[in-house]
């Protein structure tokens, strides 16, 4: 059972396995159909195509997030759409250093699949290692996904108000650690949402920060040494992981398991939740570390 990476060599191996399954990430924000559209020109053999907004977030409302997380019953009526069960080893991968197809890998241990991992180095190292992809449709057969739900896994944004106002993020109590790159942390640029800048007490931890030169995660012992001074003496359960929406903030969780560093949640709606209400503290500048 793989529950957090899984090479190109072994994943080759197991392509015409019923029982595993390859779910083709790739998206782009700017361009919200390239990611299907690159899926149908050439994909992993016998892989499917999960989109961000469609597949792996819920519906937008004027309070939530950009990529808000879908109810678990809709979610297991799609994992099952996917043919998984509780027997499914699940491969999640996308253009690269898996940003996107942690996403899969968070929701699927958040119902309680545990079988599920990122394709280190994502589809770029599948193409360097020269193995095939395919531009036919894939055709699985549903199975029935039964969802338990891992309780506390989310963090919400009134979790994350109440931190803030009892000055457990102030003293180092509960850590918000945000994903995004160093220049949207500080508010020094913003592409995305309409404010700039962090939530008061989080802290920086680019999600770049898991990957070595060629995208492929850094090895479990240098991650836990990174992660450690992130951490600030902390234990992993006093995280809430963060981003712009609830997506790259995964990518951080995948890191701290490979660590061995268990017990984080998620800020599902994330910055672009927070600064929907415009009474919500907004801090700029860099990270104090």
């Amino acid at each position: 059972m793989y529950t957090t990476l899984i090479g190109t060599d072994e994943l080759a191996r197991h392509l015409h396995d019923d029982d595993w399954v390859s779910i083709d990430c790739r998206f782009d924000l700017a361009r919200p159909d390239w990611g299907a559209q690159a899926w149908a020109a050439g994909h992993i053999p016998g892989a499917l195509y999960a989109h961000l907004d469609r597949d792996l977030s819920g519906p937008r409302t004027s309070a939530n997030g950009r990529h808000p997380l879908p109810e678990p019953g809709v979610l297991a009526a799609t994992f099952s759409r996917f043919g998984i069960d509780a027997g499914v080893q699940v491969v999640a991968y996308d253009q690269g250093p898996g940003a996107i197809a942690a996403r899969l890998w968070w929701l699927l241990r958040w119902l309680g699949h545990s079988r599920v991992a990122l394709l280190d180095g994502g589809l770029a190292a599948w193409q360097r290692a020269a193995l095939p992809l395919d531009s036919a449709p894939t055709m699985r057969a549903p199975r029935r996904f039964e969802a338990r739900a891992v309780p506390d896994a989310v963090a919400t944004t009134a979790c994350v108000a109440a931190a803030l106002a009892s000055g457990a993020l102030a003293r180092g109590e509960r850590l918000l650690i945000d994903a995004r790159d160093a220049g949207r942390f500080a508010g020094e640029h913003e592409t995305i949402d309409p404010v700039a800048g962090h939530v008061p007490g989080a802290h920086s931890h680019p999600f770049a920060r898991n990957l070595d030169a060629s995208g492929r995660f850094l090895p479990p012992e240098e991650l836990r040494r990174a992660w450690s001074a992130s951490l600030r003496g902390q234990p992993p359960a006093a995280v809430i992981a963060m981003c712009g929406s609830g997506v790259t903030a995964c990518h951080n969780l995948v890191a701290l398991e490979i660590a061995g560093l268990s017990g984080a949640q998620l800020y599902a709606g994330s910055w672009s939740e927070w600064i929907r209400d415009p009474s919500r503290a907004v801090a700029r500048g860099a990270d104090t570390v």
